[in-house]
């Protein structure tokens, strides 16, 4: 069965367009960066299946059809997660995204630590913090800065603001132009300035989910060498959060930690039986 994509009208009237791989196997939920579409990338596909995964994925609002959510939450994403399970008869999955989509993955295992039995993240985002310096390491934080100081200043930069090419190391462009140019395609296609300002808002607002409430083992993989997200953003996640481990990639960048992603697989295999 190959990848189906169908739109999901949630209890708020919003629709959320959700991907299927279709796939036998226990179901993950795969959350997007940013900005990203929300289609279910061939590298993600392929590795979920080949080691007996059904993968779903679907598009934040304002992204890929998903109609928009002003003012959304990084915690108010575990109620659409919620109800796309329920509407896929999905009891128990795992959760596992890349930069913000890993922070969104952490969120739902808060918010549902009865049904997340697995969480990966790959560069994921920390909440905001004033514990370490949040930015430090980061090539270009002008966008998160100006979503620090509101909606109407981050919507504005968002006019103006370009991409800062140095914000990737050569491993990232290798990966972008080989496994993961789907990601790039995807992402360049994506782009919407107020989807991309509200993942902003949410990522640098309080999230509303404790991440003391994730009970679910976390693997967290991050590029030492990433200029977009810092390492320091995963080791302030592993000493926060309750069951987590980190595989550190010395050289690896943001977008070049994506190819862990098959052994993170792996990793959700071989957990105990009673985590599946």
């Amino acid at each position: 069965m190959g990848t189906t994509t169908a739109d999901l009208t949630l209890t708020d009237g919003r629709t959320l367009r959700v991907h299927d791989s279709g796939a036998e196997g226990f179901p993950v939920i795969w959350h997007h960066g940013t900005p990203q579409s929300g289609r279910l990338l061939g590298p993600v596909a392929e590795a979920a299946t080949a080691r007996g995964f059904r993968v779903v994925s679907y598009g934040r609002p304002g992204y890929g059809g998903s109609t928009p959510n002003p003012g959304r939450t990084v915690g108010s994403a575990a109620d659409d997660v919620r109800q796309l399970a329920d509407a896929l008869g999905l009891s128990r999955f795992a959760t596992m995204g890349a930069s913000s989509g890993g922070t969104h993955a952490l969120a739902c295992a808060a918010a549902m630590p009865d049904r997340v039995t697995a969480v990966v993240g790959l560069g994921a985002v920390a909440p905001f913090s004033e514990e370490y310096d949040w930015y430090a390491g980061m090539a270009d934080d002008s966008s998160l800065r100006a979503a620090r100081e509101g909606r109407d200043i981050r919507l504005k930069h968002g006019e103006s603001h370009e991409f800062d090419e140095s914000s990737f190391i050569a491993a990232d462009w290798a990966a972008l132009s080989g496994p993961w140019s789907a990601l790039g395609r995807d992402a360049g296609s994506a782009g919407d300035v107020t989807a991309e300002a509200e993942d902003d808002l949410a990522l640098t607002t309080p999230w509303g989910v404790d991440l003391a409430a994730v009970k679910a083992p976390v693997l967290l993989a991050h590029g030492a060498a990433d200029r977009v997200i810092p390492v320091s953003h995963s080791h302030w996640l592993l000493k926060t959060l309750p069951n987590a481990t980190l595989w550190l990639h010395p050289k690896d960048g943001h977008i070049s930690v994506l190819n862990a992603l098959p052994t993170a697989f792996d990793w959700l295999r071989n957990l105990p039986a009673s985590r599946l």
